[in-house]
């Protein structure tokens, strides 16, 4: 397991994501799964910044990736505010653009770029972001 621990703040985030990329390039994962994993972190970690945390450098982000199984695994750990991700609704894509909301797609796009993100949160830990891809899928 690869565990590193960034500032929550935007600046960060082309390092974080070369850090996820470089994981999945070296555990045989394809340019388009790489790509799907590449834009579900960056929007977690962008939630993270902005509605855990309430805006940049307030905490950090802490990224823990397993490969085992063709399957990557990547934890995000943060210690903002916590939050249902059931109560987040999935948004209208149906509607016409100008009447819909720019933003809301962020777990939208984790749902349906990854194979599996599960959320908890623990009174030790924080909050618990799990998202995994499987190769080949």
């Amino acid at each position: 397991m690869k565990t590193k621990t960034y500032p929550a703040n935007y600046k960060n985030l082309a390092t974080i994501s070369q850090f996820i990329v470089e994981q999945a390039k070296g555990a045989g994962f394809s340019e388009s799964e790489i790509y799907a994993i590449q834009t579900a972190v960056d929007e977690a970690c962008s939630n993270i910044i902005d509605h855990a945390y309430g805006g940049e450098n307030l905490g950090k982000i802490k990224i823990k990736i397993k490969i085992f199984n063709n399957i990557i695994q990547i934890i995000l750990i943060d210690q903002g505010e916590s939050f249902n991700l059931e109560d987040i609704p999935e948004p209208d894509i149906t509607s016409p653009l100008e009447i819909r909301k720019e933003r809301g797609l962020g777990v939208f796009f984790m749902r349906n770029l990854m194979d599996k993100v599960m959320y908890k949160h623990s009174s030790g830990e924080g909050n618990i972001l799990t998202m995994e891809k499987h190769k080949g899928e």
